[in-house]
Parts: C-alpha cells; sequence; structure tokens
C-alpha cells in the first residue's frame, strides 16, 4: 500500500537524528534520587552473577569425583550445588523486586515531569503537535523506558558480569581453549554494532508512526460525533489504518534487522563452541584435561555465548528506549514562546482591572504572515464593561488571549494595573481574572466539581448559589443525581447551552476583580439567555468585565463597545453612538435587529 504521511508535527527530513544509545544518559537526573535503591539492586545483581559463575566449579568437582568410593564426598558436592541453585533463586528474586520497583519509580516520575511541563505549554506548542502525540509520548514511550529500567538494564548488566567473569574464568581453566573463543568475539561484535545502529533509527521511527496514530485517532475520536454527522466513518477508518499500517511496516522492518542480527549472533556464537568443544574433547582423550575441567569450560563457554545472545537482544530493546528517551526528552526541554519572568514582580493588590493595550500588534504563529491585530491601542478602565464586536477574524478572541498571555505581542505592550503582563507571573495574574469561553469546556466529573473548577475551596452552598446565578440550579437539579450528577467526557450528557452556563457559573464562582465573557450566551436560547443576562449585569457592576459577542444585543448594556476590523480598531462608543455614526456597527446592527435603526 501506498505510504502514510509523516506525521503531522513534522516532516521526516526535519527529524532530528539520534543521538545513539548515549540519549539514555538524559534519564540519570530521574534515577540519582534512588541511590539506595540502586546500590541494593546492583548488589543483588552482582551476587546472582557470582553466584552462577560459581555454579560450574561445583559441577567441575561433582563431574571429577564422579567414580570416587567416598559417597559421602559426592553427597556434599550435590549439596554444595543444590545450596548454590537456592541462593540464586533469592538472589534473582530479590534483583526482579529492587531493579522493578525501581523501574516504576523512576517512569512515574518522568511522567509527572513530562506532565507537569506540558500542561503549562503556551498554546503556541499545541499548533505545532497534536495533543494525542503527547498522550502517546507520555504512555507509550514511557513504557518501552520502564521496561529497560526495571528489567533490561540490570539483566545486561547481570549478563556483562558473567560475560567477564566467565572469560576470566574459562582462561584459568584452559587457557589454549580460551584463546579460541576470543578469536570469535569480534566476528560477534560486528553484526551487533552494524545492525544496531540500523535499527536505532527505525525504532524512532516506529514511535514516531505509533504517536502519529494515537494523535490521529484521539483527533477523530474527541470529533465523533461530527464525524458521523458527516457520514465520514470510513474515510477516518482509511486515515487511520494507513498510519498504522505504516507503523507495522516501519516495525517489521525492525523485527528483520532484529532477527537477522539475533540470528547471526547465535550461529557465530555456538559454531565456535562446537568447534572448541571438538578440541577440548581430542585433549581429554590426549589426558591433557579432566573430563571435568572440560564440562566446566563447556558451561562456562555456554555462559558467556548466552550472555553474548543476551546482550545483543537487550541492546535492541535500548535503541528503541533512547529513541523513546529523545522524544520524551524533546518535550522536557522545549522552549515556550511565552515564559515567566525569572524574578516575577508581584501583582498589586487589591487589583483594580485597568488594562491598557499600547501599540499591539499580533499574529499567529501559524499564520506569521497575517496579522490578527495590528497597532491596537485600548484602555479599559477599572469597572468598565468594554464589548468588543466585528465580523469574524477581526481579533476580538485574540484580544481576551492576549489578555490571558496565552500569547505575547509581537510588538507593543499588554499591561495589568499599569504593569506589564511579561513581567508577572502568569499563575499571578490569572487568579485575577475568570474566563468564560467560547467554547465551554466540561470536564468528566460532576456538576459540583465542574462549577468548583473556578475555586476548589468553595463550599457546596456557594457552588449552588453561583449555579443559580448563571440560570443552572434547574436544570442541575433534574440531573439523575442531581449536583452529583456525572456529566460525561467533555459533557457529553448537557445541550449546548447547558455547557455555556456550568462555565457562567465557574467563572461567577471564582469572583475574579477581571471577567472576559467570550461568546458566553451565544448558545443560550432567549429565556436563558435573559437569565444569564441579569446575572452577567450583576457580576460586571463593581468589576472589569470584557465581552467578546457577535450578537448585538447582548452588548447593547456595555457602557463602551470596541468595533474591530482586519485587527484594527475601527470606533469605539456607545451603541447608540455608534448606530449614529454610522459605519460598520451600524451595518451589522441593521443585518441583527429586525426593525432596523428606525426601531432605535
Amino acid at each position: 500500500m501506498a505510504r502514510a504521511p509523516a506525521p503531522a508535527h513534522r516532516a521526516p527530513d526535519e527529524r532530528k537524528k539520534s543521538r545513539k544509545i548515549g540519549a539514555l544518559r538524559a534519564l540519570a537526573p530521574f534515577m540519582l534520587p534512588y541511590k539506595l535503591l540502586m546500590t541494593a539492586a546492583l548488589l543483588a545483581l552482582v551476587l546472582t552473577a557470582m553466584v552462577s559463575l560459581t555454579l560450574p566449579l561445583a559441577v567441575r568437582r561433582v563431574v571429577d569425583n564422579f567414580n570416587t568410593e567416598d559417597t559421602r564426598l559426592l553427597d556434599q558436592y550435590f549439596l554444595a550445588a543444590l545450596f548454590i541453585a537456592g541462593l540464586l533463586a533469592l538472589g534473582t528474586a530479590l534483583r526482579f523486586m529492587l531493579v522493578t520497583r525501581l523501574g516504576e519509580r523512576v517512569v512515574a516520575d518522568i511522567r509527572k515531569a513530562v506532565f507537569n511541563r506540558v500542561i503549562e505549554m503556551s498554546p503556541a506548542f499545541y499548533e505545532k503537535i497534536m495533543t494525542g502525540e503527547v498522550l502517546s509520548r507520555i504512555t507509550t514511550d514511557t513504557t518501552l523506558i520502564q521496561s529497560v529500567i526495571g528489567s533490561s538494564v540490570s539483566i545486561a548488566l547481570r549478563n556483562a558480569l558473567i560475560f567477564l567473569g566467565g572469560l576470566v574464568l574459562m582462561l584459568l581453566t584452559s587457557a589454549k581453549l580460551s584463546g579460541l573463543v576470543l578469536l570469535i568475539v569480534p566476528a560477534v561484535l560486528v553484526p551487533i554494532l552494524t545492525l544496531g545502529r540500523r535499527m536505532r533509527v527505525i525504532s524512532r521511527e516506529t514511535q514516531d508512526w505509533i504517536a502519529a496514530s494515537s494523535g490521529n485517532a484521539s483527533e477523530s475520536l474527541s470529533a465523533v460525533q461530527t464525524v458521523q454527522a458527516f457520514t465520514h466513518e470510513a474515510a477516518s477508518r482509511s486515515q487511520f489504518s494507513e498510519i498504522t499500517e505504516a507503523s507495522f511496516d516501519a516495525a517489521k522492518r525492525r523485527i528483520r534487522i532484529r532477527a537477522l542480527m539475533t540470528t547471526i549472533v547465535i550461529f557465530l556464537t555456538f559454531s565456535g563452541i562446537v568447534g572448541v568443544l571438538w578440541i577440548g574433547a581430542r585433549d581429554v582423550r590426549a589426558g591433557d584435561m579432566s573430563p571435568g575441567a572440560l564440562v566446566q569450560f563447556v558451561i562456562y563457554a555456554v555462559m558467556v555465548a548466552g550472555a553474548v545472545a543476551a546482550l545483543s537482544e537487550i541492546w535492541g530493546e535500548l535503541q528503541r528506549a533512547a529513541g523513546a528517551t529523545e522524544r520524551l526528552v524533546e518535550l522536557l526541554e522545549t522552549e515556550d514562546s511565552v515564559r515567566d519572568p525569572d524574578d516575577g514582580l508581584p501583582l498589586k493588590a487589591p487589583v483594580q482591572g485597568r488594562i491598557t493595550f499600547e501599540d499591539v500588534h499580533f499574529s499567529y504563529p501559524a499564520r506569521p504572515e497575517t496579522p490578527a491585530l495590528d497597532g491596537v491601542d485600548i484602555e479599559i478602565n477599572p469597572g468598565e464593561t468594554v464589548a468588543f464586536v466585528g465580523p469574524s477574524g477581526a481579533g476580538k478572541t485574540t484580544i481576551i488571549q492576549l489578555i490571558l498571555r496565552f500569547y505575547d505581542p509581537s510588538q507593543g505592550r499588554i499591561t495589568l494595573d499599569g504593569m506589564d503582563l511579561r513581567d508577572l507571573s502568569r499563575s499571578d495574574f490569572r487568579r485575577a481574572i475568570a474566563l468564560v469561553p467560547q467554547d465551554p469546556i466540561i470536564f468528566a466529573a460532576s456538576a459540583t466539581e465542574n462549577i468548583r473548577f473556578g475555586r476548589p475551596d468553595a463550599t457546596f452552598e456557594e457552588v449552588q448559589a453561583a449555579a443559580k446565578a448563571a440560570a443552572a440550579h434547574e436544570f442541575i437539579t433534574a440531573l439523575p443525581e442531581g449536583y452529583d450528577s456525572y456529566l460525561g467526557e467533555r459533557g457529553v450528557m448537557l445541550s449546548g447551552g447547558q455547557k455555556q452556563r456550568i462555565a457562567i457559573a465557574r467563572a461567577i464562582l471564582r469572583d475574579a476583580p477581571v471577567l472576559l465573557l467570550d461568546e458566553a450566551t451565544s448558545a443560550l436560547d432567549a429565556e436563558s439567555e435573559r437569565a444569564v443576562q441579569q446575572a452577567v449585569d450583576t457580576l460586571s457592576a463593581d468589576r472589569t468585565t470584557l465581552i467578546v459577542a457577535h450578537r448585538l444585543a447582548t452588548v447593547k448594556k456595555a457602557d463602551r463597545i470596541i468595533v474591530l476590523e482586519a485587527g484594527r480598531v475601527v470606533a469605539s462608543g456607545t451603541h447608540d453612538e455608534l448606530v449614529a455614526k454610522g459605519g460598520l456597527y451600524a451595518r451589522l446592527a441593521r443585518l441583527q435587529f429586525t426593525d432596523g435603526i428606525a426601531a432605535e
């Protein structure tokens, strides 16, 4: 089938090249806090490796004394071998427990660190990467890392110790046979290094496709009603299938390379052992070597060969984990276009709510050539209710986003009570702002928890009062469990107007000195809009209120109406003043009010 498109956030030629296995060094800061746990795991690992290397010595004693007439000596050797086996079992269990716990702990910390990073990123970040891909990195990539830290690394270290210890004991057992074995090592290492490099690149590509698949599924499922309404299911299935198949194709290439590497390594290793065993058997027949020594050497050779084979397998896992680590580090090291100052100034208390735009220019990062605001100068007085109107794309919602400092202006500045927002901590000045967005967000929680999102320490009585003020109390109490009713993911159990009233109640509960209403009543019926408008009028009486609206009926009572067009302020005044002036606002009024200007 045709190749699927590259993941949306970047083209293949833009991908950062793999930094090889050294990318795993980025995990060190997450592991260092658990030095004691790592030390205990390392000791258990060394213990099991030493015990494993001791076992062939006991086997040699048994073989060489197999024909002895002293049965008690033979029994002692068998008991010693049994004791060593028991010690090995206990050590292995301890090692497993410690390294698994370490892996789970480190991965939990990584997930928290990545989430803590992305949750504070500005919207510009999410213009470049899909939310589903971020979730894929937090889940799939961290699962790979957990497998490596909690299993692969300890197994690799154990096999490395067995490899080195086995080589030393092989030399002590028979230098001649050991020299022959060492001749095989370069032949084994070459495919590991050569094919491993290729597998690292493909592993990174596989993770990219998995993330793209997750992002595509997340986007489609979050808009499942729209997909179904437009009978887009077949196209969505086809697109998801294409991306998933591309991921599978990359996985197949990785599997083929890994299988080839494993085949070559195991064949070369065990072919060498067979050849050495043949030479050793001739030495035993010649009396140059005891049968027990040959058995001991063969066991060590098998252990060394097994260690090499295991290391080649684990090398592939480490390559995949290195790719996953790179992707997580990318998130952790991503520079946000909106950053808090190192030493943020404290916001003056109490907050008055004076907001000014001074020659503000701004373009969205995804559309740098199209100005969203072009030289805007606005001063909003404390306690003033100001409405922003204009056609779609005029810059109304952009005003709201810049006040919340989701973006920074490319030129000019925005101040709150005379302080530049860039000099303040975002979490500090945002506490002074309540927002009702155009697309209200309802969380998968109860009605109470959704409203309390505005102020987590609010009492139930305060939540209920806010709901009544937002005309939401009646429909909430009609739900099966009232205020404890689960509203579903993104509020699927509610109508558009009900969602908006929950969002308004949330803003009322926040009781902030600055209130931002972005099309807050656009989804309400006439009766609910009237009730909510009364609540908004009461709420805005003693606070600075900015209203973005298309429906002029909702802004007629505003102290001032600012008309925007193509990112510029083209008019300002009261409803009556703007209608009398003519121009854009008067045209909008004629379109919306059925009786025209004469009704005024």
